[in-house]
């Protein structure tokens, strides 16, 4: 996908990031999520809206569906230009695994619900970030591998962008001490490729935990 020129738009480029606790920020210092630090790295001709839940499921049948959150019904009123979608580590719990034949489904009607904004916002779909070991609260590497894999064709299908977060933190499990949620500077990695994935350029170092 070409890099994101700001200087095109009218106004800062509104950039949505969807998703669920490791979105939210869980795991890293307070006020220094993914988003919160994309933020910085862009600078003020962006604008990043955090609309991540903890806990929830890409699936429309899980244990906490995104779907009936107002979180998401408020990523859409915001019409945005960019939106950045990182869902599925939730739905690898044993629980939402039994529905795991609707979730390419299930992705594509997210996507399309962002796409028939007027807006017309350019999407792109993040690998989610690996599950290091046995990983934690029933979240599991190797059925995250199969939700990859299902990523991975979508977004060529959609024709949508694909921001690689799993290998942002690959062989980095100091940065995923609880085995599932970035820690700050994990979070300063996300950053930076969802940095690069939108602008094309290579990105600054961030100021992750150290001040």
């Amino acid at each position: 996908m070409a890099p994101i020129k700001p200087d095109t738009y009218k106004a800062p480029v509104k950039v949505a990031c969807i998703g669920d606790s490791i979105t939210e920020g869980v795991g890293a210092e307070q006020g220094r999520s993914y988003p919160t630090q994309l933020q910085e790295l862009l600078g003020d001709k962006w604008k990043v809206s955090n609309f991540g839940v903890s806990g929830r499921t890409l699936l429309k049948k899980g244990d906490h569906p995104y779907w009936i959150e107002a979180k998401y019904q408020n990523a859409l009123k915001s019409e945005p230009d960019v939106v950045i979608i990182m869902l599925g580590t939730n739905d690898t719990k044993p629980q939402n695994w039994e529905h795991e034949k609707e979730f390419v489904a299930d992705y594509t009607e997210l996507v399309k619900s962002f796409q028939a904004l007027p807006s017309k916002p350019r999407i792109y779909a993040c690998r989610p970030v690996p599950v290091p070991g046995e990983g934690n609260f029933g979240i599991n590497e190797k059925n995250l591998q199969e939700w990859i894999k299902r990523i991975n064709k979508l977004a060529k299908d959609m024709d949508i962008g694909v921001i690689d977060m799993h290998k942002a933190l690959e062989r980095k499990d100091e940065m995923l001490p609880d085995r599932v949620h970035p820690n700050t500077e994990g979070a300063s990695e996300m950053a930076k490729a969802a940095f690069e994935a939108l602008t094309g350029d290579k990105a600054p170092k961030p100021a992750g935990a150290k001040k």
